[in-house]
């Protein structure tokens, strides 16, 4: 047992040996190998793991520059900056499962959105964030300025704007971490979160215009760029945090410069990990293993390959610790 390690993953070296548990250790062990050979890694974020405050450990991550890119849902890009500035609002409800539709109406009524047992409120969350970023968007917008829903989130984090509102320690928001580093994040599908939603209202009221945000395929040349950029000895990881959007969006990168690129020495991504509770069945991305991605030309027959069929909750922690040495 190594020494240097802290007691969380002395701890599971020691008890997860088998099943799932053995597969978290051997995925964390692998993420270690293609860092210490020189490689980078990409985190793509699905679910709602910033309401599930991931941010203590990846921010850290991010600080120490375990992770160079990350693709997440629009939901994560903005619930760990909420979460940031609203914290203390949230609402817990352990019992969630017991809720009956009128108590879903009840919550709903007191501006309260549930996730799982965890209620976000939406004044003090969604509000907060609303009066400052609008401003950021209309200034782009009569400066003749152009970006993408994360650059619009460092501008608004950067300039220090939220920090009358904190109410977590800062270095607990794993987008605080990000945006001090202009760490790249791609963000497929970002219409469907709250902040696109209301982006897309001022479009609709011809406050603001659709082009003043970047699109996804915009996002999609972005992340070729880099790619082509950063891909070349170990190459690129791909960490996997659910599935959806989230996931499915970047690793097409590769069959893209490869196939319609005809870029045919484009290097395949050269460590695959998922985390997931999905079920593989009858065509189901999420809960596909990871062999049929070599059908898709996404990752080659060598790539290390691992899944994790558990919560992610409880897995990406754990894994990150092993990778911090915790």
């Amino acid at each position: 047992m190594s020494v240097e390690r802290g007691p969380i993953s002395q701890f599971i070296e020691k008890n997860y040996l088998h099943f799932n548990a053995a597969s978290l250790v051997d995925a964390a062990k692998g993420y270690e190998v293609h860092l210490d050979e020189g490689g980078k890694m990409m985190i793509t974020l699905a679910g709602a793991m910033s309401t599930a405050e991931l941010g203590i450990s990846l921010a850290e991550m991010i600080r120490q520059d375990k992770v160079s890119i990350i693709s997440c849902t629009g939901a994560n890009l903005e619930e760990d900056i909420m979460n940031l500035v609203a914290h203390s609002h949230y609402k817990r409800v352990p019992n969630y499962r017991d809720l009956s539709p009128q108590d879903e109406w009840d919550l709903l009524e007191n501006h309260y959105n549930r996730v799982t047992d965890t209620c976000i409120p939406e004044e003090e969350a969604f509000r907060r964030i609303q009066q400052h970023i609008h401003k950021i968007w209309k200034d782009a917008e009569e400066a003749g300025e152009r970006y993408f829903p994360h650059e619009f989130m460092y501008k608004m984090l950067n300039s220090k704007v939220l920090e009358q509102y904190y109410e977590i320690d800062p270095k607990n928001s794993w987008m605080l971490a990000a945006a001090e580093k202009n760490l790249p994040i791609v963000v497929p599908g970002w219409e469907d979160s709250t902040m696109g939603n209301i982006f897309a209202s001022y479009v609709i009221k011809e406050e603001l215009k659709a082009s003043t945000m970047k699109s996804g395929i915009e996002y999609m040349a972005y992340l070729a760029d880099w790619y082509v950029k950063n891909s070349a000895g170990k190459g690129i990881g791909f960490f996997q945090i659910g599935g959806g959007i989230a996931g499915d969006f970047p690793i097409c990168v590769v069959p893209m410069l490869y196939q319609d690129m005809e870029m045919e020495k484009i290097p395949f991504w050269s460590y695959f990990c998922q985390i997931s509770d999905s079920t593989t069945s009858y065509g189901s991305y999420s809960g596909a293993v990871p062999n049929e991605k070599i059908t898709w030309g996404k990752l080659d027959i060598n790539t290390p390959k691992y899944i994790v069929e558990s919560d992610a909750t409880i897995v990406a922690p754990l894994i990150f610790a092993w990778i911090l040495k915790q």
